[in-house]
């Protein structure tokens, strides 16, 4: 059907006033989510009230580059990418900043909350997003498992093993650890967003 000028122009105006993506934000998408809570201590880790959240096949199918897709989530929900590594083979935590862990290549084992801690398996599409002081470790892994990690804004994360005689000091410094304002997965909406501030 033709469209005189004054219809026309009429649609550009609407076109103009339309809500479109902020740029550099990815479009939310609905994501597989589980939760797995560890919260009492384990010898020198303080682990967290705050429920681990584990998100499945966050990348879409037919994406080129997994570490690029994971990256650009990340960045674009408020947790900038910080590194491409695996999982170190030892008990760690972070007492200072909650942290995310997307898998783009590979699987793993890995060891939550110390060293009697629960083992999961993660496969490539996984984002962890670790509370401050839960403890974690890589069990075993293929030969392709790699990890990007990112954290809120202007958050270098500590790395603090499992020393219990550090635990008071530690506790008490997860404890003063803040909420994100986003999730890396969800952005503004769903994930911890629900999960964490409801605690």
């Amino acid at each position: 059907m033709p469209v005189d000028r004054r219809q026309f122009v009429t649609l550009l105006g609407v076109i103009a006033l339309m809500p479109l993506p902020r740029a550099g934000f990815a479009t939310p998408r609905e994501v597989a989510m589980e939760t797995l809570l560890i919260d009492k201590p384990s010898g020198g880790v303080p682990n967290n009230k705050l429920p681990v959240m584990i998100y499945h096949r966050v990348i879409p199918p037919n994406v080129v580059d997994n570490a690029d897709y994971l990256e650009h989530l990340f960045r674009s929900n408020g947790w900038p990418p910080q590194w491409r590594y695996p999982v170190y083979t030892f008990t760690h935590f972070h007492s200072n900043t909650h942290e995310a862990l997307g898998v783009f290549a590979g699987t793993a084992r890995l060891q939550l909350g110390g060293e009697n801690g629960k083992i999961i398996e993660v496969k490539v599409g996984d984002v962890l997003l670790l509370p401050a002081g839960i403890g974690h470790k890589q069990i075993s892994a293929d030969e392709e498992f790699m990890l990007v990690g990112a954290y809120p804004p202007e958050m270098k994360a500590d790395l603090c093993h499992d020393e219990p005689a550090q635990l008071a000091v530690r506790t008490k410094a997860v404890a003063a650890v803040p909420l994100p304002d986003t999730d890396p997965v969800t952005g503004h909406s769903e994930g911890s967003m629900l999960a964490w501030h409801k605690k």
